[in-house]
């Protein structure tokens, strides 16, 4: 959690820098947010770094909205891929079918990345 709000902070801080962070509401409350950046030493790539849902809008169309905005924000500054780094662990599933349905198949595998049993998936998407 910690990390998810030192993105935030340096997105507030300099709007248009290194991160950036969309934020949805629904009735006035925080539904959910996310954070992504250009990807260091690339041409038109970008990292989508954190997206997250207030438990009460889960699957109420949120983060795919968050997701769909931060998409056209990029393509309408010549971005070409957006690239999501995540865990392989079950838990994570969710996660892995969300992307899916968005279009980010897993594009690399790095075996025992995170701990032995724990590999790094990369999931890419063209725009």
């Amino acid at each position: 959690m910690s990390v998810a709000l030192e993105l935030i902070d340096a997105a507030l801080a300099e709007p248009g820098g290194e991160y950036r962070a969309l934020i949805a509401e629904v009735n006035g409350r925080l539904a959910g947010y996310i954070c992504y950046g250009p990807t260091p030493m690339t041409e038109g790539t970008w990292d989508l770094y954190w997206i997250a849902t207030h438990p009460d809008a889960r699957g109420c169309g949120v983060a795919r909205a968050l997701t769909q905005r931060m998409e056209q924000e990029l393509r309408e500054i010549g971005a070409r891929l957006v690239r999501v780094e995540t865990s392989q662990l079950e838990n994570y599933g969710a996660a892995h079918a969300f992307y899916e349905r968005l279009a980010y198949p897993v594009v690399a595998r790095l075996p025992d990345f995170y701990k032995p049993g724990d590999d790094l998936l990369i999931m890419l998407k063209r725009l």
